[in-house]
């Protein structure tokens, strides 16, 4: 008997703030270490919460990527994601109201497949339709933008 996915979800996270920089957050039976670097007075135990933010939207380009993939009948033989953004650093600093800390961020998308152009479409067009991060992203202001390199050997 297959099991029916619930379509909404709760989400609950503890957040254990050891310090002015480090936060231990748990998730699920994980802790996850969120911390500044020692230049900005952290312990430098984990990412810093903005950088974590630019490494989820990596991270879930390539699971929600690889689902598109397999939606659209791609085989990834390899899947690869660089990540440039602009920080706007003035708002964290307290220099004065930032409306859109990433004015622009780009993900570059290195993609090789022995499957079609038109394959690999469906699975760009559905990248940008199911990615829940790139979507918050967009409507938060931020310029989003994908560069594909897709190699077929």
């Amino acid at each position: 008997m297959a099991i029916k996915m619930k379509t909404v979800i709760k989400m609950n996270m503890h957040a254990e703030c050891v310090s002015h920089a480090r936060t231990d957050v748990a998730i699920r039976d994980l802790t996850v270490v969120v911390d500044e670097p020692l230049e900005r007075g952290g312990t430098n135990l984990g990412a810093a919460p903005t950088e974590m933010l630019i490494a989820a939207l990596a991270a879930c380009t390539n699971v929600i990527g690889q689902k598109c993939a397999g939606k659209n009948g791609v085989e990834v033989t390899s899947l690869d994601i660089n990540v440039e953004t602009e920080f706007d650093r003035r708002g964290v600093t307290l220099a004065e109201e930032v409306e859109v800390p990433f004015p622009k961020i780009t993900l570059n998308i290195d993609l090789v497949t022995p499957s079609s152009n038109e394959a690999v479409e469906g699975m760009k067009s559905d990248l940008r339709k199911f990615c829940p991060l790139a979507k918050v992203i967009r409507h938060s202001g931020t310029q989003l933008d994908e560069v594909w390199t897709v190699s077929q050997p």
